[in-house]
């Protein structure tokens, strides 16, 4: 068996292809070869979520996700979220108005989680929103506003008043 794969896949609605190792994960393939930097580098063994990214619209822990799996996949970064002239995603803007960032290391994945949660078009409680985004470790902020600005998104999109 080779040790490398030629890997089809759609980046950010890009068609791209690369040659990969068999062995790298897909971290490793968006950072290094994509320039992809929003997909940090944390624990590397899928407990702290900040590589996370969607792929065919699901969070995955791109880090514990080979490259190689991603043949045929639809993957979304936090560089994808962001308009034509560089303009913030409403979660984004959440974000900064809940001042749920402040080293801003775990915010891509916590972000691209976000998205999922989002893109359900469900009205989860805060209870459920919380262990929806239990997958991620942020050390600064106390996750209360992240929460904040995951809830008041989700509110926003669905026509539910926000406190």
């Amino acid at each position: 068996m080779s040790q490398y794969k030629l890997v089809h896949c759609t980046i950010n609605g890009k068609e791209v292809e690369r040659l990969v190792d068999v062995r790298a994960s897909l971290t490793d393939m968006l950072r290094n070869d994509f320039h992809l930097t929003s997909v940090k580098k944390g624990c590397e063994v899928g407990e702290c979520g900040a590589c996370n990214v969607l792929i065919d619209g699901e969070a995955f822990n791109s880090c514990i996700y080979l490259a190689v799996w991603a043949d045929g996949k639809t993957i979304r970064t936090l560089e994808d979220l962001t308009g034509p002239n560089g303009e913030l995603s409403d979660i984004q803007q959440a974000f900064i108005e809940e001042t749920a960032i402040q080293c801003g290391f775990c915010t891509p994945g916590f972000i691209m989680t976000a998205v999922e949660i989002l893109d359900s078009k469900k009205l989860y409680t805060r209870d459920e929103l919380r262990k929806l985004l239990s997958g991620h470790l942020c050390r600064c902020t106390g996750y209360e506003n992240i929460l904040n600005a995951v809830e008041k998104t989700m509110k926003r999109r669905l026509g539910v008043p926000v406190e």
